[in-house]
């Protein structure tokens, strides 16, 4: 696992968000909505500036949610992206 802080394993997230909309023919601004998983809601300063980072000037529809935890425990947060592509 990458990333010992919950920062810095949203930005590692992020950055495979934004490989995968590239591979699909998409980027940051086709995203309409993010769902951020974080383990310890003390700590959503330091993933929303991250999450911000990126998507500052887009602004998609966003929540972030605290949760018990993930199944491997060295996991300190997940997102989740929708995007929306016309072609």
């Amino acid at each position: 696992m990458r990333g010992d802080s919950h920062g810095e394993q949203m930005r590692i997230a992020i950055s495979n968000v934004l490989k995968a909309l590239e591979t699909a023919g998409a980027s940051a601004v086709d995203v309409v909505r993010t769902r951020m998983y974080v383990t310890d809601a003390s700590k959503t300063d330091e993933v929303g500036r991250a999450h911000g980072d990126v998507f500052s000037d887009i602004r998609p529809a966003t929540a972030m949610i605290e949760v018990k935890g993930f199944i491997d425990p060295r996991i300190l947060v997940e997102i989740e992206a929708d995007a929306f592509v016309v072609e």
